[in-house]
């Protein structure tokens, strides 16, 4: 008997192939040169950065990295948002949007997820791109990749998931900027054949400073600065953005003044009683939270007290990364570890140092806790999932900036209203 899983897996096929042959005769009317930018976590820095660089030059992929949201971004549609009803609109509407709408800007600048088996591949042999831009590789939804690996396909979801990625250099036609600092990346771009390949690493950068509420840094000789906290690792988005200005033949935009950080992405808030807040509640894996607590540690700020979510979508390997999350906090040394959730409770709160750590299974009862032992002295970083925006929703000096929050759309709301947020 065929399972529900392998049912709704081909009809996902089926259906992003039906859309993908209207978005295409709008692709063919356009012909823009495609930029694609991926990787695990990253990527959607990088797509802002290109925005300050290209301008109007360029159409970006905002809020679209799959097959679904490519194709719907190419017919210039808003996908399904809380509304499983838009599916018959979106249906009917997408043959007749084919029959004469395009985008018209020089440049597609397109956001590509690797999140399922065939979908990067999908889509590398569709776009084609002239340029790859691959920021990262990792853990973000190892689940969906499990089968293969129990299938013997690969030997680790690690494996499984570059090869994924691999797609896109694969169909790219002239360049592929990517991380050298990867070994799993580079070990895949040496079989890489018939484009030029450029890695970048971190001797790109030589100076960094960070503050909760701006950063300085020097990559390559160039200075920029932030107006926001951002981890040292953004030298990689950097120097990818460098390699791109070089090959279309133009300067690299210094001033960054105008640079959107998008939500959930180590976002500084002024709170509640002079508390300082960093909100990177956007997404949660070892990557991304390596990246903001080296961010953390070198932040030049008193008191700091870190919250934490649970890694989900890690399937067979949820415990080895929650462990693995456990002992890269406890050498961090920060003055105050929350935890929440149960991965976080059953599997780091273990290994951590108990004096300085509190465990919670429901964001409610951390948010309780905060108002109740925070001054207004600390410096609170969240990162995770388990509705964590919605703890710093309520301890936010200004409700107007529940806007920049992430996961605003009615659905996700109602989902934490049940939370009791």
């Amino acid at each position: 008997m065929i399972s529900t899983a392998r049912i709704k897996k081909k009809l996902y096929l089926v259906v992003v192939r039906y859309f993908r042959i209207f978005a295409s005769a709008s692709l063919r009317r356009w012909k823009p040169r495609v930029i694609a930018v991926t990787g695990s976590v990253g990527k959607t820095t990088l797509l802002n950065l290109l925005e300050v660089q290209l301008g109007n030059r360029a159409h970006y992929s905002h809020n679209a990295n799959s097959a679904y949201g490519i194709a719907f971004d190419i017919l210039g549609m808003d996908g399904v948002r809380g509304s499983k009803l838009k599916w018959s609109y979106l249906l009917a509407a997408a043959p007749i949007r084919s029959l004469w709408f395009r985008h018209r800007q020089e440049f597609y600048v397109v956001e590509i997820d690797g999140e399922r088996p065939k979908e990067t591949e999908f889509l590398a042999s569709w776009l084609r791109p002239e340029v790859t831009l691959w920021v990262s590789v990792g853990r973000t939804h190892a689940v969906y990749f499990d089968g293969q690996v129990s299938q013997g396909l690969f030997a680790s979801v690690d494996e499984a998931i570059v090869h994924e990625f691999s797609f896109l250099p694969k169909y790219t036609s002239k360049l592929v900027a990517y991380n050298a600092e990867s070994d799993l990346i580079t070990r895949t771009m040496e079989q890489i054949e018939g484009v030029r390949k450029v890695g970048v690493d971190a001797q790109a950068l030589t100076a960094y400073k960070v503050w909760p509420d701006r950063t300085k840094l020097t990559v390559g000789g160039i200075q920029y600065q932030f107006n926001e906290p951002m981890p040292g690792e953004v030298y990689t988005q950097l120097a990818l953005l460098t390699e791109l200005a070089k090959y279309l033949g133009e300067p690299v935009v210094t001033d960054l003044s105008g640079y959107d950080q998008p939500p959930g992405r180590s976002n500084f808030f002024r709170g509640k009683r002079g508390l300082k807040l960093i909100d990177s509640t956007y997404n949660a894996h070892l990557i991304s939270v390596q990246s903001i607590v080296d961010l953390y540690k070198d932040m030049q700020t008193d008191h700091k007290w870190i919250v934490i979510g649970d890694i989900v979508e890690q399937g067979k390997a949820e415990a080895d990364e929650h462990t693995r999350l456990g002992e890269l906090l406890r050498e961090a040394d920060f003055d105050r570890y929350v935890l929440v959730g149960r991965r976080t409770q059953k599997y780091t709160y273990p290994v951590m140092d108990v004096a300085k750590t509190v465990t919670f299974l429901h964001p409610k009862d951390a948010l309780e806790y905060l108002e109740a032992e925070t001054t207004g002295d600390e410096t609170l970083l969240f990162k995770g999932s388990q509705y964590l925006e919605g703890i710093v929703e309520h301890l936010l000096e200004n409700p107007d900036d529940i806007a920049k929050l992430p996961r605003q759309e009615p659905a996700a709301k109602k989902r934490r209203a049940k939370w009791g947020l």
